[in-house]
């Protein structure tokens, strides 16, 4: 018989509070187990305590306080990118084995898409969720350097200021190096640059994201096929992930100065426009900004549960 991972959540704001609705309702390998926050009237900790899930508005250390830690597996932190660095050292000085999976930009631990190199990093003490940005774009960056190389690559990340709470707006800064960062170490392209805009439309509108590629010359219909099965896997865990519209392509063939790139680029232009619309279990739709990195989360704490399930089974057969 399998056993679920217990989990906290630090951060009772919209992202931790939509994560352990997800939780709840959908994880298979994962137990809620606390629901950590520092403001005591926080609707997240009010909606934690009916649902039956131990609560402290005391921080870490309440968390460290609570009877339950001792059988804490996984932490999600989705607080701040400075936070992030205190608490992951405080609960390691107690737990040094306890897993972290990070929400904000911090990056103390190697970048994870899920669907890129997710399975590289079941086994990481702390694994960083880049950005949201990050999580919506990487994934197409990483489809077209399967089929060419990849020299530039810049990503524009359009969300509803609505959705944009005091944590997003601290990381900002945080949000366009980590992703920058992240779309050259896990998406693969020699330089990557990232762009967030949060807009003030109203009503709000759905996240849109932007990513733009230059490549090496390549077959334009393997790109788009590369692509389109990209989104796919996506889709498998954020069904709202999508492209607006079909693939756009422009061959380069006289020479453009692209600034930390080169002054004589040649190759292949590819436009993609995605949309991100939320599952609203607790956001609403539009913020498909923050349902991306919840579901992201989500996807590499059930993937490192099921790997820890196996890794005892497979350690139990051999005592055997």
């Amino acid at each position: 018989m399998s056993k679920k991972l217990k989990a906290a959540i630090i951060g009772s704001g919209n992202i931790g509070t939509d994560l352990m609705i997800k939780i709840l309702r959908h994880a298979e390998n994962i137990e809620m187990a606390a629901m950590v926050g520092i403001d005591p009237a926080s609707d997240g900790l009010a909606r934690a305590s009916r649902m039956g899930v131990a609560t402290t508005h005391e921080g870490v250390q309440g968390l460290m306080a609570l009877p339950i830690f001792e059988e804490i597996d996984i932490v999600f932190d989705a607080t701040s990118a400075a936070a992030h660095v205190q608490n992951d050292a405080l609960l390691r000085s107690k737990k040094p084995a306890l897993r972290m999976i990070d929400l904000t930009p911090a990056a103390i631990g190697p970048a994870c898409i899920p669907v890129v190199n997710g399975e590289q990093h079941v086994n990481a003490l702390n694994v960083n969720m880049v950005t949201c940005g990050g999580q919506a774009t990487i994934p197409i960056v990483a489809a077209v350097a399967q089929v060419a190389t990849v020299h530039y690559a810049e990503i524009i990340a359009s969300i509803a200021s609505k959705s944009a709470g005091p944590g997003t707006r601290a990381n900002i800064d945080e949000f366009t190096e980590t992703t920058s960062r992240a779309i050259e170490q896990v998406g693969g392209a020699s330089k990557g640059k990232a762009i967030i805009v949060l807009n003030p439309a109203e009503p709000p509108l759905i996240m849109r994201d932007t990513v733009y590629t230059l490549s090496q010359m390549a077959d334009e219909t393997k790109v788009a096929k590369a692509i389109e099965d990209m989104v796919a896997r996506v889709q498998a865990y954020v069904p709202g992930y999508r492209l607006k519209q079909a693939v756009q392509f422009e061959r380069i063939e006289q020479a453009i100065r692209i600034p930390g790139v080169g002054a004589a680029m040649t190759g292949l232009k590819t436009s993609v426009f995605l949309e991100v619309e939320g599952a609203a279990h607790y956001l609403p739709a539009y913020a498909g900004n923050l349902d991306i990195m919840t579901s992201a989360a989500l996807r590499i704490a059930e993937s490192m549960a099921a790997s820890r399930c196996t890794e005892v089974m497979q350690n139990g057969q051999g005592a055997a």
